[in-house]
């Protein structure tokens, strides 16, 4: 028991520190490295990886406005913000649609995994290829709002906050340079997994979590949020860039791992 529990906060405190450096939110690792030790549900694990995001993201975006590391555009991330708000609730439904469809935690991890494959796959060829590709600099209301509801849908469903989608969104619609796109990243974060857990809270559809875990992942959280913002203000961008590299080609074996676990049971 002891052991785990330790297992459990090293991961929530290593995964939010990276997170907070890339501006991935962390739960893009604590969410398939917890579905692959198996050691609660999978609902559950979304919700505690959901607020151990939550508790990094707040700690670290305060954190980086109070020290001023960062170039936040107030009326553009608030746009972003807005649309992540509904994307976290309309996320949330929709993963408890597909809980009320499937009848059984086994398919949703196994659909949960192939998205997340999916995703992170593709943002690791637009990262390595993106010196090549023409980015965007869209400023319109609309873009902006869809883009955040995209984002906050995927995070929310997924149960990972946010992820490796977040960062290659803003740099290729709105032209951000990596360090801006990662703070950004944790704003959009911030703002969906608020939501995410009003929305929980208010239609009772909270899964039944370990106190302890959850305790230990939300304090992980936010002592990673603080460790990554330290050392985000530290290293440059290219340091950046080739961890959130090498973080991808972990999480891609992970959720490799994990599909066959599931579709094993």
């Amino acid at each position: 028991m002891y052991g785990l529990m330790i297992i459990v906060f090293a991961v929530s405190l290593l995964s939010s520190a990276v997170g907070a450096i890339c501006g991935i939110g962390g739960g893009v690792i604590i969410k398939p490295v917890l579905d692959a030790m198996g050691i609660m549900s999978v609902s559950a694990i979304s919700f505690l990886s959901g607020c151990t995001v939550l508790s990094m993201s707040v700690v670290s975006v305060f954190k980086n406005i109070k020290s001023g590391n960062t170039s936040l555009d107030i009326k553009m991330s608030s746009l972003l913000a807005l649309g992540a708000v509904a994307g976290g609730v309309t996320g949330k439904i929709g993963f408890q649609m597909l809980k009320d469809y499937a009848g059984n935690e086994t398919l949703i991890g196994m659909v949960q995994a192939a998205v997340l494959l999916v995703i992170t796959a593709s943002t690791l060829i637009y990262t390595l290829l993106k010196s090549r590709i023409k980015t965007k600099q869209y400023k319109s209301r609309g873009v902006l709002v869809s883009v955040g509801l995209v984002l906050g849908i995927m995070s929310s469903f997924l149960g990972i906050g946010g992820g490796p989608m977040n960062l290659i969104a803003l740099e290729y619609f709105f032209s951000m340079r990596t360090k801006e796109a990662a703070f950004n990243s944790l704003y959009i974060i911030m703002f969906s997994q608020i939501a995410s857990l009003i929305q929980v809270s208010l239609t009772g559809t909270m899964p039944e979590v370990n106190m302890i875990y959850a305790l230990l992942m939300v304090g992980g959280g936010i002592l990673g949020g603080n460790i990554g913002s330290i050392i985000n203000k530290r290293i440059d961008e290219k340091a950046v860039t080739k961890l959130f590299i090498g973080l991808l080609v972990i999480i891609i074996g992970i959720n490799i791992y994990n599909i066959v676990k599931f579709s094993a049971i």
